[in-house]
């Protein structure tokens, strides 16, 4: 039995935002729309990584949102998160569903139509796609190709989430694709307001 995840304000954390900061930050968030969580450890070492998904997975239980993990199978399965998230570059995603429980999801990064049909084949439960927009927050990341987006929504029956670059300001260019949510960092980790930063991300993507 899978958890039943809501995909349409995903919220990935910032590394270097120190932990005391990140909490009361993700709870306004979740308070406005916010409906799952990532956390995104790139040079953590493992029993660092580990000790923060601990953490953060006790805090988001109290406001019973679901943990993805990003890339670290063995983080995910010792802390019991909803999920884990890998990239093309990670390990396979036909040997991650060995790993882990029927419970757990998994979701993979694609750049093209033929990743995404093919991660669909493989048994991964939702793709992110990007980069969307320039962002920041990943300045290697590759800008996905016009229409893209558009091809891969077509081309896969489970969810797409839209990832890179996107703010307030844009999120209103989303409205004519069909995607089933959107991935953010920077426009929430570091608004003013977080609350009212997750509400209007939501209303401009979403809007009608």
């Amino acid at each position: 039995m899978k958890y039943d995840i809501n995909y349409k304000l995903y919220l990935v954390t910032e590394e270097d935002m120190p932990f005391e900061q990140l909490l009361p930050v993700i709870k306004q968030a979740v308070s406005g729309g916010v409906s799952l969580v990532q956390l995104r450890e790139k040079s953590s070492e493992g029993r660092i990584f580990y000790k923060k998904a601990l953490e953060l997975k006790s805090f988001l239980d109290t406001l019973s949102i679901p943990l993805i993990i990003n890339d670290r199978v063995d983080v995910a399965l010792a802390v019991g998160a909803a999920g884990v998230h890998v990239g093309q570059s990670d390990l396979p995603l036909e040997a991650v569903k060995k790993i882990i429980p029927d419970s757990m999801v998994v979701g993979i990064s694609a750049r093209t139509v033929e990743e995404a049909v093919l991660a669909e084949e493989k048994g991964a439960d939702y793709i992110g796609v990007g980069s969307i927009f320039p962002t920041l927050s990943k300045p290697d990341a590759k800008l996905l190709p016009k229409r893209m987006l558009e091809k891969i929504i077509e081309s896969v029956t489970i969810p797409v989430v839209a990832i890179g670059g996107i703010t307030e300001q844009n999120a209103g260019m989303l409205q004519e694709y069909k995607i089933d949510g959107l991935a953010v960092i920077s426009s929430i980790t570091r608004a003013d307001d977080p609350k009212s930063a997750a509400e209007r991300l939501l209303k401009n993507a979403f809007r009608g």
